[in-house]
C-alpha cells in the first residue's frame, strides 16, 4: 500500500522559502510520477507540480513556474517542493500524491497533507 508522508509546512513571511518533503512507501516507484497539489480555504485543490520518478522530468503550474523547484531522491525515496518567494495567495493545505500511471494532473495516491502559510 502507498504510503505518502509530508513534512516542512509552517508560517513563513511573503518573500520567503519553505521546502517540503514528502517521504513514499509502500512500493517501487519507478514507473509513478509524483507530484504535489494544493487546497486554499474555499477553493478546489488544484495541480501545482509533478516529476517523473524515473528520468526526473517536470511540470509546473503557471502560478508557481519560475518560483517553486520539485525534486526526488531516489536513494531516499522522497520528493521535495522548494518554494521560493512566498506569496499569501501560496496559502494552502499542500498534498503530496502519486500516480502508478505516471500521469501529469491526475494522481491516485494521496498524503495527509502540510499547511504553508504565507503573511503578508
Amino acid at each position: 500500500q502507498v504510503q505518502l508522508v509530508e513534512s516542512g509546512g509552517g508560517l513563513v513571511q511573503a518573500g520567503g522559502s519553505l521546502r517540503l518533503s514528502c517521504a513514499a512507501s509502500g512500493r517501487t516507484f519507478s514507473s509513478y510520477s509524483m507530484g504535489w497539489f494544493r487546497q486554499a480555504p474555499g477553493k478546489e485543490r488544484e495541480f501545482v507540480a509533478t516529476i517523473k520518478w524515473s528520468g526526473g522530468s517536470t511540470w509546473y503550474a503557471d502560478s508557481v513556474k519560475g518560483r517553486f523547484t520539485i525534486s526526488r531522491d531516489n536513494a531516499k525515496n522522497t520528493v521535495y517542493l522548494q518554494m521560493n518567494s512566498l506569496k499569501p495567495e501560496d496559502t494552502a493545505i499542500y498534498y503530496c500524491s502519486a500516480d502508478p500511471l505516471g500521469r501529469i494532473y491526475t494522481h491516485k495516491h494521496w498524503g495527509q497533507g502540510t499547511q504553508v502559510t504565507v503573511s503578508s
